[in-house]
């Protein structure tokens, strides 16, 4: 067994588990680590976290698979990669990005059903699955056992309700995804529908709902897996404008919440070369 497809099996069987797991979202090497030394079980990347470390809106297919690489070669952990709708419109097209992956060293992918055109935000219902079940053909014939994860994200766009959202997802359920997932779920109700609607694990993105939601609320109604999306990045970034905005204001309150540098060095020590 490979080093990478005991990942992959590792990462599949924590979909099985007693509990929900949390699926943290960092953006670079050293934020991998940071979550690594956390006691993390697993990470995913996050497409707008490498957007923002670009400095652009979006970033683009190779930034995405450079992000994969890195963050999988970070620590240990299984990766799970956010390749947006696979940067093509055409069902194999897109899956191709998912064999690119897996040679970046990945445990999972997720595809997704938004199009990237303002315009016409989500594909058809039936090019919509149809791209996922190019996914899955894609990922069956990998020599890694890769975890798919397959996305609606009408919500996030206005365009269709709920009753849409559980019908993609039941389609990409029978399609022969692994996981469902449908970023834009904000109550608690809306999640118990959609878990209750599929046999299948689903993830919940914390980075769009009531924050007031609790870990054990979502054990509760059955979900299976908990990410953030590129929360944490734009938390990140939220805290360094505000220091520099005080620096530029010439305060330097924000020192005093520097976190000590020795709590940094011993997470990055077990990969430092001699």
């Amino acid at each position: 067994m490979t080093d990478q497809t005991a990942r992959a099996t590792r990462f599949r069987a924590l979909h099985d588990g007693p509990e929900p797991f949390l699926l943290p979202n960092p953006w670079d090497a050293g934020t991998a680590r940071l979550l690594a030394s956390l006691g993390f079980d697993a990470l995913a990347t996050t497409s707008l976290g490498v957007a923002n470390q670009a400095g652009r809106t979006r970033a683009s297919r190779q930034d995405v698979l450079d992000n994969c690489r890195v963050i999988s070669e970070a620590t240990a952990l299984p990766v799970n990669a956010d390749l947006e709708n696979g940067f093509a419109d055409d069902p194999a097209e897109a899956a191709g990005m998912i064999a690119d992956a897996c040679a970046c060293g990945v445990a999972g992918v997720s595809i997704e059903d938004a199009t990237g055109d303002r315009r016409t935000p989500i594909y058809d219902f039936g090019l919509a699955v149809e791209r996922v079940r190019a996914a899955v053909e894609v990922t069956r014939g990998l020599p890694v056992p890769l975890v798919l994860t397959a996305r609606a994200e009408n919500l996030l766009y206005d365009a269709g309700g709920l009753d849409d959202t559980i019908r993609r997802l039941q389609a990409f359920e029978e399609a022969g995804a692994d996981v469902l997932y449908a970023p834009g779920l904000r109550t608690l109700d809306e999640m118990k529908a959609v878990v209750s609607s599929v046999g299948r694990p689903v993830n919940v993105v914390m980075g769009f709902a009531d924050p007031a939601i609790t870990l054990e609320q979502l054990a509760g109604i059955g979900v299976r897996r908990v990410s953030i999306g590129g929360a944490l990045s734009r938390y990140a970034l939220g805290a360094f404008l505000d220091a520099a905005t005080q620096m530029r204001d010439g305060r330097f309150g924000f020192v005093a919440d520097v976190p000590p540098m020795g709590g940094l060095l011993r997470a990055f020590e077990p990969y430092s070369t001699p």
